[in-house]
């Protein structure tokens, strides 16, 4: 892949995650029943960011869960040999309002295969998506209800979210095939 260019900061994920939380607190009325549970692998980091800066806004966490959608994907027989990542969830999601998180939307598969997952742990009162990035190339009739930045890009560019917590920064860029 070839860098092309960096177009999110530090400080900018910052501002959008605050809004993004500000958002889902009012589409929700505030955070009663509301959990947060983050899409291996940045979307967990998101979530937790974001139940940190809820806290912030409305004095109480939501609590925060990991999931791994490689069972659910429906590209799984394609993969040699899918590498399988802990799902952490240590509530229970019936009747909670779940809010799916993750870093880039892209084609909706990874969408679909989490809310398959999420029904298979039980039936949330609701489920809505948020995606840091939404490239706007969805393949399913599935789109995010809250979105951090529309970065439309062509079907040859990649975008790539660096999180402090696995990359050492946060930044956003974007690279070519």
């Amino acid at each position: 892949m070839k860098f092309k260019a960096k177009i999110l900061e530090a400080t900018d994920i910052s501002r959008i995650l605050t809004r993004m939380a500000h958002q889902i607190v009012e589409k929700n009325g505030g955070i009663e029943n509301v959990v947060l549970i983050g899409i291996r692998t940045r979307g967990v980091p998101l979530a937790q960011r974001l139940s940190e800066i809820i806290e912030r806004i409305e004095g109480k966490r939501p609590l925060v869960g990991a999931l791994d959608i490689t069972l659910h994907r429906d590209d799984r027989q394609k993969l040699d040999s899918p590498t399988l990542c802990d799902t952490k969830i240590d509530f229970n999601v019936e009747d909670k309002t779940v809010v799916l998180v993750d870093d880039v939307i892209f084609t909706a598969r990874t969408a679909r295969a989490a809310l398959d997952a999420v029904m298979s742990l039980g039936r949330p009162s609701r489920i809505q998506l948020a995606a840091f990035i939404d490239r706007g190339h969805s393949e399913l009739p599935i789109r995010a209800n809250f979105v951090g930045k529309n970065i439309p890009t062509s079907l040859e560019e990649v975008i790539a979210v660096h999180l402090e917590e696995f990359d050492g920064e946060d930044s956003v860029s974007i690279y070519s095939k």
